[in-house]
């Protein structure tokens, strides 16, 4: 039996909110009513509604603000929310958009609106709950991955921290931040397709088994289909093994060709292998890492000048580097 959909209204007027209760209950919803946005945030925090009816004129924290502490939240950021307001002026409503608002009912509203705008930003939910749950899965994929071998465990948690920390010390955009977050996780999800004898080799790769390996970036891409929440991720997952100079994979890609975010990855990858005990060799010190970096910048294998920023976040201890 499918669960019935959770509506949070968010009234302070008790005609209005049983009016509103009334018919979203007939409509075979499950509702709760807060009286003010103080309770209206808690309700969220405990039990994540599906869609929130939001007055705007509020006791205390008012409906904009609530908007927007919901928006601001990677939790909730994309709960639909939809401002009901007696203030019809075009710079409320200018306010409500910039607070993040999905939809505006006018009061009074008319009955069938509310219906039809409810109904439609569930139906909304319900497809990016569906994106939600097969990135869910990739990033599952991912992780069966690295719990493969045990040499690998906990590759994927470092990376998407010190690629995170360069990025924000580049100065990237939220969206590029959590791409790097996602593709530090998703990067090598394609060797799902590796056999654990060429994976756990403890000896150098044949030319064979090397191209076996080269082929987990472009699975990877794939793996990653059309979900638009990784559009920015598909490229890291693909490049990450691209060199400055073109002698990388799985395209040969040569200098700027090569997407910054890929790039950043891929530093933070080279430092990580060294830095940590793998089935060919004993884990090498930071300093040793960081010098290794630094001649491939010198040999045109890597940016230059995001590896010197990453060497100096480490160096600085703005990087702390867990092995």
């Amino acid at each position: 039996m499918t669960p019935r959909a959770h509506v949070l209204v968010v009234e302070d007027d008790t005609l209005n909110a049983r009016l509103m209760d009334r018919l979203l209950t007939s409509d075979g919803y499950a509702v709760q009513v807060a009286p003010d946005g103080e309770h209206a945030l808690d309700m969220i925090a405990r039990g994540r509604p599906d869609v929130v009816l939001l007055d705007v004129q509020l006791p205390g924290i008012d409906g904009f603000d609530v908007c927007r502490t919901i928006k601001r939240m990677p939790s909730t950021r994309l709960l639909p929310v939809v401002l009901v307001t007696g203030m019809a002026a075009r710079e409320h409503r200018l306010a409500g958009i910039r607070a993040g608002a999905d939809e505006f009912l006018t009061k009074p509203f008319d009955i069938e609106e509310l219906q039809a705008r409810v109904a439609a930003l569930l139906r909304l939910k319900r497809y990016t709950d569906e994106l939600d749950s097969a990135e869910s899965v990739i990033l599952s994929l991912a992780l069966t991955v690295e719990a493969r071998d045990a040499y690998t465990v906990g590759h994927c948690q470092r990376l998407a921290r010190y690629a995170t920390s360069l990025g924000e010390a580049l100065g990237l955009p939220p969206d590029e931040l959590a791409a790097l977050h996602r593709g530090a996780y998703l990067h090598d999800v394609g060797k799902i397709a590796v056999p654990d004898a060429i994976l756990q080799k403890p000896a150098k790769l044949t030319a064979e088994e090397y191209e076996i390996i080269k082929q987990h970036t472009v699975i990877g891409e794939r793996l990653c289909g059309n979900l638009r929440s990784l559009a920015l991720v598909r490229p890291i997952v693909r490049s990450h093994h691209e060199r400055y100079d073109g002698s990388g994979y799985p395209d040969g890609l040569l200098g700027d060709e090569i997407p910054l975010l890929a790039e950043i990855v891929a530093v933070v990858d080279t430092f990580d292998a060294v830095t940590t005990t793998r089935p060919y060799r004993a884990a090498r010190p930071v300093e040793a890492a960081l010098a290794e970096l630094r001649r491939d910048a010198a040999a045109g294998r890597r940016r230059r000048e995001i590896v010197e920023r990453f060497v100096e976040l480490v160096a600085g201890g703005q990087i702390v580097v867990v092995t």
